[in-house]
């Protein structure tokens, strides 16, 4: 048997090349997920350039899409739990690829939406499809990249956001400003439908390609599965994991460190509705109507974003710190939303500031994700993270109806963004002090 490495503390498998390991996993595994979280996002948010023409053909006003977001996040907290429950059960692929079909079907069925209830129900409705998918594909990084080498990975994840950020900005402008009354349907009833497809797809893709880890993957030699092996299973005895009689579920909830983080995740995620659902909103009301070119405007912003995501993820794991990076990227955040709140209307200075803003999102959220799965066990890993993701949601499902209230009342957005940039200030509190640095235990592998 071979003896433990005295640098990484894993078996010594000096035959196996580990960084050309970890690059052939990378190619084969991350692309696809890659894509998936694009599809995702672009579902998820795309409302935020239908809802120029849901004003115009339905009535639709800031206070009845800020609630129909929120009820999107109603039916993702009550559905988040259980479905990664299940992942444990019936494995990340098969759960991955149910998650993306159904919620491309319901992507596809608002374009018969015709008065508030049913848009309500289907925003609901499409939460409950895609509770669980981002929970599950970062479980699905645990079982494949170690915590040394996981950061890096999880911004080449995160760049599905950025890009389905300028990717769908592009091209829901472009639907909505070409295909409106082609075959009798709206220019935000074609939005649906088109985006619709792409995540339907993708499931029969994920059901062909993606295995539960290393163990499954044909493409992998005995010898490279073995170091995979050895470096997850050092990664567990870092985190001093024991056998333990209780569930996966009941070992996050026994943990105090999952409601911490879940409080930052309150944070993380106000500024999240922030950069995806309102950016449209902010730039239109600096003065863009046209909305082709909101589109190609809204596309500007996560373009910074993933250069920025990537440098701070690779430099997080390099340096294998995680409280400072989040909180930083954060407070950087609060500063460029607090600078929109008084900034006037100017386009430029809006356009700017909103790039800097997404840029601070997608690298504090890098990171912050990267931290659930350091230290909890490898069978709470996956509700551990769900947990924390849902409880980021119930301030993601209050931000939007409270935005789409203020700006109905006082006719502009800037008390919202105030008051959301005090909620993501007191998360890098709860992060500094609550999380201590060592809680994160990590060598490098």
């Amino acid at each position: 048997m071979a003896e433990p490495s005295a640098v990484t503390g894993a078996p010594a498998t000096a035959a196996v090349d580990r960084k050309a390991t970890y690059r052939t996993i990378a190619r084969r595994v991350m692309p696809l997920l890659v894509l998936c979280y694009v599809a995702s996002y672009i579902d998820r948010t795309n409302i935020g350039i239908a809802q120029q023409g849901l004003k115009r053909d339905l009535g639709f006003g800031p206070a009845v899409y800020g609630l129909g977001v929120t009820l999107f996040f109603v039916g993702f907290i009550l559905f988040e739990v259980p479905s990664n429950a299940l992942l444990a059960r019936i494995g990340a692929r098969k759960t991955l690829a149910r998650i993306m079909a159904t919620w491309g079907v319901m992507t596809v069925v608002t374009l018969f939406v015709q008065n508030e209830i049913m848009f309500y129900a289907a925003r609901f409705l499409l939460g409950v499809a895609e509770a669980g998918f981002f929970p599950g594909a970062l479980y699905l990084l645990s079982l494949w990249f170690p915590s040394s080498r996981r950061t890096r990975m999880t911004a080449v994840f995160f760049i599905g956001i950025p890009v389905s950020g300028a990717l769908g900005s592009v091209m829901s402008g472009w639907i909505m400003h070409s295909l409106g009354g082609v075959g009798g349907l709206a220019d935000w009833q074609w939005l649906f439908l088109i985006e619709g497809i792409p995540p339907i797809l993708l499931a029969g893709l994920v059901l062909l390609f993606v295995t539960d880890g290393p163990e499954q993957a044909k493409w992998l030699t005995a010898d490279q599965k073995a170091a995979v092996r050895a470096d997850l299973d050092a990664d567990l005895r870092d985190k001093g994991e024991t056998k333990q009689k209780h569930s996966g579920l009941l070992l996050a909830l026994r943990d105090p460190k999952v409601w911490i983080l879940g409080l930052c995740a309150c944070g993380a995620y106000t500024l999240a509705n922030a950069v995806s659902y309102w950016t449209p909103r902010i730039i239109a009301n600096a003065g863009v109507g046209n909305v082709l070119n909101l589109g190609f405007f809204s596309a500007i912003p996560p373009l910074l974003g993933i250069v920025v995501m990537l440098l701070v993820g690779r430099h997080s794991d390099r340096t294998l710190e995680r409280r400072w990076h989040a909180a930083t990227s954060w407070i950087v955040a609060v500063f460029a939303m607090l600078a929109i709140s008084v900034s006037g209307g100017n386009v430029v200075v809006v356009i700017l500031l909103l790039a800097v803003m997404a840029a601070a999102h997608y690298s504090g959220l890098t990171v912050f994700y990267s931290i659930p799965s350091i230290y909890l066990t490898d069978r709470a890993a996956a509700t551990g993270i769900a947990v924390v993701t849902s409880m980021g949601s119930f301030a993601a499902a209050a931000s939007p109806s409270l935005l789409g209230f203020i700006e109905s009342s006082t006719g502009s957005l800037s008390l919202g963004l105030q008051i959301s940039a005090g909620i993501i200030l007191l998360a890098v509190v709860v992060l500094l002090v609550g999380v201590r640095p060592g809680d994160l235990r990590e060598r490098r592998r």
